[in-house]
């Protein structure tokens, strides 16, 4: 992207056609809106025939248009072949999570062997927990963000409990300094020094929900690893968003949704990654379930859980094809992309959004702060504008324009452009909106 951007929509519309990406905005379905609709045939956004412009990726992505041609295929099978398409279905449901663990490895800079496709985010966190958090008398501590996504909060509050522990005790809360926002990576790295000879496990949500805030999941790993705990994510708002190492970080495990930039549809099977160092062990607790066990040994029907020697060694039940089809298309697409081409992507398309939206922010009047870091380095595709008591009548202002965002109290609109279906002219289109609100 040349250096000057340009505040106009024949710069945006230069910028889409020289998007290498342009091409995949066809592959999904946008919302429609046909109050909207003039007699010219263009919205009031100024997008053509209804179609919105769609900011919520974060909370939910678009459905791709292949998505229903995989699940009639599962449709067709199950119809056909019944109980046989375990083993005889296009993509056989004996082995249908298998198929996703390889593009989601590429995804989150893992092992094929350290992904699991399974339930959804806060039972797989739950269930990792039962593994990871195993507190004793002199480590039962954990850190977590101050403000982290409810399920988060309410998984670590309940999993203390059940150890006997009261949360205000074992919890190690780590929030913003007086009159900030955001929260320091030092003071993350010193409160894990600080209770290092107390600390059990950190675990933080990779990028933070409300402020789209990245952390430094590598520097936080290792200086857990360093004060003898262990360290987990939950990567929700960071899969299929930002750059992840995973096993190269030496992450101990992480879990994540994938119905947000994955686009997996409402309900979508969620995932979770396991450091090879501890696949392996199977006599690491955790709660068996005979899709869990050994291959060979499965279909015996006896006594003995004998935990496959993957992060599948976790699953529990038959694979939820119905809940993982969906994703299967996402995925597809994502693969066909090139999740780095995406990546860069991501960071012009946001770029051009926070040039655009400082621009509001000149002279005297500040109608809004743009909350997440300037640093491209430390955020993804979303962005949290701060408008405090004005942001749930301005989010409707805007849905009645035919923009698609979403509110979070207290006072911010979270804004996200996704690399995979916006544009720049989506992105100009919602600044010329806002700026006339």
């Amino acid at each position: 992207m040349p250096s000057r951007i340009e505040p106009t929509l024949a710069y945006a519309q230069q910028q889409d056609r020289e998007d290498e990406l342009k091409g995949f905005r066809s592959r999904f379905y946008f919302p429609r809106d046909e109050s909207k609709v003039r007699p010219d045939g263009q919205t009031a956004a100024g997008g053509f025939g209804g179609e919105v412009i769609y900011f919520c990726g974060n909370s939910l992505g678009l459905q791709p248009r292949e998505a229903e041609d995989y699940i009639r295929q599962e449709l067709v099978d199950w119809r056909e072949m019944a109980i046989d398409g375990y083993w005889r279905a296009r993509n056989p449901w004996m082995t249908y999570p298998a198929v996703l663990r390889a593009p989601l490895a590429r995804i989150v800079g893992a092992l094929e062997e350290e992904i699991t496709v399974m339930n959804a985010l806060t039972v797989n966190l739950h269930l990792l927990l039962l593994s990871f958090y195993r507190p004793t008398a002199g480590r039962y501590k954990v850190l977590v963000e101050a403000g982290a996504f409810p399920s988060d909060q309410y998984a670590i509050e309940t999993q203390t409990r059940w150890h006997g522990y009261d949360p205000a005790q074992a919890i190690v809360e780590i929030g913003p300094r007086p009159g900030e926002r955001l929260i320091r990576e030092e003071d993350i790295l010193e409160a894990i020094a600080v209770h290092g000879d107390s600390l059990a496990l950190v675990l933080l949500g990779g990028l933070n929900y409300y402020t789209g805030e990245l952390f430094d999941l590598a520097a936080i790993t290792t200086a857990a690893h360093k004060a003898g705990a262990l360290a987990g994510f939950d990567l929700a708002h960071a899969v299929g968003n930002v750059l992840l190492r995973l096993h190269d970080w030496d992450v101990d495990f992480a879990v994540w949704c994938s119905y947000k930039y994955l686009n997996g549809g409402p309900g979508a099977a969620g995932g979770a990654f396991l450091h090879e160092r501890f696949i392996r062990d199977i006599t690491l607790p955790r709660m068996g379930g005979w899709w869990g066990n050994d291959e060979s040994s499965r279909f015996n029907m006896q006594k003995g859980f004998i935990p496959k020697p993957t992060a599948e060694g976790w699953s529990m039940s038959t694979a939820q094809v119905f809940n993982m089809v969906c994703l299967k298309a996402s995925l597809a697409i994502f693969d066909e992309a090139g999740f780095s081409r995406l990546l860069a992507k991501t960071r012009r398309l946001t770029g051009y959004l926070y040039t655009l939206l400082e621009s509001l922010l000149g002279g005297g009047s500040r109608p809004f702060e743009i909350i997440t870091p300037a640093d491209p380095e430390r955020r993804g595709a979303q962005l949290s504008l701060y408008f405090g008591d004005r942001a749930k009548g301005l989010q409707q202002q805007l849905a009645d324009e035919g923009v698609i965002v979403d509110f979070r109290g207290p006072g911010v609109i979270r804004v996200s452009p996704a690399p995979l279906y916006n544009s720049f002219e989506d992105v100009y289109r919602f600044y010329h909106i806002l700026k006339e609100l």
